[in-house]
């Protein structure tokens, strides 16, 4: 009954919907009840006058029953065919937790702090990779290295402490992030280079430093914390969005080398697709560290929140940083998209042109109001 413990968000849509999936969309279940109605029909056909007091046929009643049973039988299908296809076909059983190395960008704040106490939760060791120190001690299990993940030469010499210190990392989590929300003709060149090489370079600095060995060993994990910005752009965060697209087909192509150029086949990948999240700790070059899920507890939402005009959808960043450590638990690729009800935005390139502007317009107005 674990799977409908109610979220930290409360009663919500997801929540809902989960008796749907769960109950309904179960095959076994409903084959059940479309072989009883077949083998008994007076038995069901009793039992419905009494549950239903005569409102509902027997003829409706199998009809539902039979349309509940495809689509479940689908939906599981369909669930599974993603499922192989993302991991290649093959299983990895060879993942030992006493012996792996987590490594956690932007780990100090925000989501990446998270995710970091809840790996050291299960006795995992983590490697920490900020430019800014832990705001508090980090458990025993987690070390922290002050790193600038836009410099190579940085990069190189933490990764050969890390290796002396903790060994291999095995599971690489690009969680750091920047972003201004600033107008293109206001913000500054160096402002819109830094997130460029925050938000993407780094990506390709350090994969091209840790995923060798995973690959030579052919066992790993890359996450890459990315956003539905990936997909939808809106006024003052064109350099950030422009980023979380770059992001979205870094993912892909990694995918696609990790099995066809070194034949790496168990090495996973997962693509985390949040919505807006700013980190309520601003750095002093006034740049917010950003994750993507939908729109997260923050100190920019609590701000926003007291409008009479904001209506959003809130999620805590907990959801967010449970999600990213269940994913690598399991030892499987993935694409998360938080919440499941913003997975429809993901196919907002093939919308009419004018609900992609509606859509566009709904944000961007939201964070001038913030402003």
């Amino acid at each position: 009954m674990s799977s409908f413990k109610m979220p930290l968000e409360g009663f919500t849509l997801e929540y809902l919907t989960k008796p749907i999936r769960g109950i309904l969309l179960q095959p076994i279940l409903t084959a059940a009840v479309v072989l009883a109605s077949m083998k008994k029909p007076q038995d069901v056909s009793n039992m419905l006058s009494i549950v239903s007091t005569g409102k509902v046929s027997p003829a409706v009643f199998d009809r539902t029953m039979k349309v509940l049973l495809g689509a479940g039988i689908l939906y599981r299908l369909n669930n599974l065919l993603t499922k192989l296809v993302l991991n290649n076909w093959v299983s990895d059983r060879t993942w030992d937790w006493k012996r792996e190395v987590v490594l956690v960008t932007g780990g100090c704040s925000g989501i990446g702090e998270l995710i970091v106490h809840k790996l050291t939760e299960k006795n995992i060791k983590v490697a920490v990779l900020d430019i800014n120190p832990p705001r508090s001690p980090l458990p025993t299990n987690a070390v922290f290295y002050k790193t600038d993940v836009t410099s190579s030469e940085e990069i190189h010499a933490v990764a050969e402490k890390i290796r002396q210190e903790l060994g291999h990392p095995t599971v690489l989590i690009n969680n750091a992030g920047i972003g201004s929300c600033q107008a293109i003709l206001v913000e500054s060149e160096a402002s819109i280079r830094r997130t460029f090489d925050v938000n993407i370079i780094a990506h390709f600095l350090l994969v091209r430093e840790f995923v060798p060995h995973m690959i030579e060993r052919n066992h790993g994990h890359i996450v890459t914390i990315a956003s539905m910005a990936s997909f939808l752009v809106h006024a003052s965060n064109v350099d950030y969005a422009c980023t979380k697209a770059a992001a979205l087909v870094f993912h892909e192509g990694l995918a696609q080398e990790l099995k066809t150029n070194y034949g790496a086949n168990k090495v996973r990948t997962t693509y985390d697709l949040p919505l807006l999240f700013h980190n309520n700790r601003i750095r002093t070059d006034q740049f917010r560290r950003v994750v993507h899920p939908t729109w997260v507890r923050t100190s920019l939402i609590d701000m926003l929140s007291r409008k009479k005009d904001f209506n959003e959808f809130v999620i805590e960043p907990e959801t967010v940083a449970n999600a990213v450590v269940a994913q690598i638990l399991s030892r499987e690729s993935a694409q998360l998209i938080l919440t499941g009800r913003y997975a429809f935005a993901t196919t907002i390139r093939g919308w009419p042109g004018w609900l992609q502007e509606s859509a566009r317009n709904s944000v961007a107005n939201l964070l001038r109001n913030a402003a």
